[in-house]
């Protein structure tokens, strides 16, 4: 962010505040927008001429209903936690990061070329190198976000935004050049090696990527309230001004927030890829960073409270198609659901100091 721009509101209404598992605290506030949230859902349930209490249940089934619908809804969940702890970092910081979504995709094309790189190696090393690939791809997509930013004084905003659209046309350049499928029907990767296909929990149908999203929660959580890192960010985020007196660098800062955002991301693109495509494949990131945005702000910028937010909006996508298979109601319904649940719980943070 630059020296001259205003402290910016995403980040600053819930700055002073950690989530405090009491009823009166942020946490029972939040608690209380998502059951509104589902209220309003099942009025509007109702009003279309279905039973909410069925499609609720629809949902839960859909869900969790068997062990391989465990396994895919943590996998839904685990893009969005990851990212989300990057978006939640950003806005603590007081940078508005909206590139989740291209950084995601660029991470998968570093997670695929990485796979490739390393087809002869033991199965840990080229799944450790294609996962840090991704990581590094994500990173260095963000750092231009961030050099735009700072060295030409480009709103953040419409830095990250606009190089979303850069990273799925590079994506797909990529795809259509070197990392592409001769004579496949759509832009798709050839099939990764297996050594860098990500293991299966036993009993699920779920790869350790969402174990890998709840460890960087806690350590980003950790940082961000026991460090002095976290602290400069938070000093920064709520005050450009204070953190400019106590000494902080602003511009390192931004650097440092953006730079971990774009890993992480990247990292969720390179799951992505290596634990449920296992391939490649053009679009693969879509809706992943910008649902991020919504799961941060949910998990009200709190690192590891963005793991609850993350499952719920996972879990509602998981179950939206059983939803509308078993009982009639549309699965656009779940966009709407979240879109109140986001409402919802702005109007329960905001202004809270």
């Amino acid at each position: 962010m630059s020296d001259a721009a205003p402290s910016l509101s995403f980040a600053t209404f819930l700055q002073g505040r950690r989530i405090r598992l009491t009823p009166g605290g942020l946490f029972g506030r939040i608690c209380v927008a998502l059951l509104l949230s589902m209220v309003c859902a099942a009025v509007l349930i109702g009003l279309s001429g279905h039973n909410p209490f069925a499609a609720f249940a629809a949902i839960a089934q859909g869900a969790m209903g068997s062990e391989h619908q465990i396994g895919a809804s943590l996998n839904r969940c685990t893009p969005y936690l990851l990212a989300g702890v990057g978006v939640a970092l950003c806005f603590r910081a007081g940078v508005i990061n909206i590139g989740a979504e291209g950084q995601i995709a660029i991470g998968g094309a570093g997670a695929a070329a990485a796979a490739f790189a390393f087809a002869d190696a033991p199965p840990i090393v080229a799944v450790v190198a294609a996962l840090l690939g991704g990581a590094l791809a994500g990173a260095a997509w963000a750092g231009i976000a961030t050099a735009i930013h700072l060295g030409r004084r480009v709103h953040e905003v419409l830095a990250t935004l606009l190089l979303n659209f850069v990273a799925l046309l590079l994506v797909q350049q990529l795809l259509a050049g070197p990392l592409g499928q001769f004579g496949a029907g759509f832009l798709q990767s050839p099939l990764m090696p297996r050594s860098a296909w990500l293991p299966r929990l036993a009993g699920f149908d779920a790869h350790p990527g969402f174990l890998i999203a709840i460890l960087a929660a806690a350590a980003f959580s950790f940082v961000l309230w026991r460090t002095p890192f976290g602290f400069a960010l938070r000093v920064a985020g709520s005050s450009r001004l204070a953190g400019a007196y106590a000494g902080f660098s602003l511009a390192r800062l931004t650097w440092g927030a953006m730079l971990i955002a774009g890993a992480l991301a990247g990292l969720a693109g390179g799951i992505e890829v290596l634990g449920v495509h296992r391939r490649l494949i053009e679009g693969f990131s879509l809706g992943f960073g910008f649902k991020a945005v919504t799961v941060a702000l949910l998990g009200a910028i709190e690192p590891l409270a963005v793991t609850p937010a993350a499952l719920f909006i996972g879990l509602l996508e998981s179950g939206s198609l059983a939803m509308q298979r078993q009982i009639g109601v549309p699965s656009a319904l779940i966009t709407v659901i979240e879109g109140l649940t986001m409402l919802f719980v702005l109007a329960a943070t905001a202004g809270r100091k």
